[in-house]
């Protein structure tokens, strides 16, 4: 497994034990990876505050989305402004649109599920 510190976006972060974003996020803080957290509300995942509201931020690396496409609409120039170097599609927030939107805009993505590309070492 890489030890490089990939910075991360986590856009529909969940502080609910049951929500694939908030296994994420502590697989992805596990794995030595700075985690940001947006999600529907103000609340702490573990040593992760999650923000309601989009951040001024720097030096991403992926966007990991746990939206549906509907939901990330008010998030596309947002995602395109932090310059990722790549976006992951997880199960159920495959988007067509945003796909065209990243590539315009020369940011990678990938249909993929994080969890599984941090098992396996891919990530």
């Amino acid at each position: 497994m890489s030890t490089t510190n990939k910075k991360t976006l986590i856009l529909g972060a969940s502080s609910n034990p049951s929500r694939y974003s908030y296994l994420a996020l502590n697989r992805l803080r596990n794995a030595g990876h700075e985690v940001e957290a947006i999600g529907k509300k103000e609340e702490n995942a573990g040593d992760v505050q999650i923000h309601k509201a989009p951040l001024p931020l720097t030096d991403i690396d992926t966007v990991t989305l746990y939206l549906n496409p509907q939901n990330q609409k008010q998030y596309y120039d947002y995602i395109v402004s932090l310059h990722p170097k790549r976006i992951i599609f997880n199960p159920g927030a495959e988007n067509e649109e945003l796909e065209k939107i990243a590539e315009q805009n020369n940011i990678p993505t990938m249909q993929a599920c994080t969890l599984v590309l941090l098992a396996t070492g891919q990530y």
